[in-house]
């Protein structure tokens, strides 16, 4: 086989378009993660605290020249919000992986019949202890 074939058959293989619909998701999901932190959730939290921009909170190092430019800060209110998407993700995640795995469980449940030789060793004995 070429490797124009054996790309076309592992790209096409299920798993790995399965793959590639969750990340093009996952990354639309953080988009809206990060939409949802930044102008719902930390404004008014910023309020409450007085006012308080926490993309705006950083700790200077090297203040920027002239032109503006040159800048060295650690930004630790970023740091802040994206500590916040991340357990909003992951709460998020938590929630689907919780309800996949109660689904798995209900069919899990239905236990399968018995095979047809163990039914018919179970007839067989009940026959016997019917002897006398």
């Amino acid at each position: 086989m070429s490797i124009a074939t054996d790309f076309k058959a592992f790209v096409l293989r299920g798993n790995v378009v399965d793959l590639a619909v969750g990340v093009v998701i996952g990354v639309a999901f953080g988009k809206i993660v990060s939409s949802l932190v930044d102008q719902i959730i930390m404004p008014p939290i910023g309020m409450l605290i007085g006012g308080v921009d926490f993309s705006a909170y950083k700790w200077i190092l090297q203040a920027a020249g002239a032109d503006g430019k040159g800048e060295v800060a650690v930004q630790y209110g970023a740091f802040f919000n994206t500590m916040i998407q991340f357990l909003i993700i992951a709460a998020a995640i938590f929630v689907v992986v919780q309800l996949v795995n109660h689904m798995v469980k209900k069919q899990e449940a239905a236990p399968a019949p018995p095979a047809a030789d163990v039914v018919l060793l179970t007839e067989i004995r009940d026959l016997l202890r019917t002897r006398p």
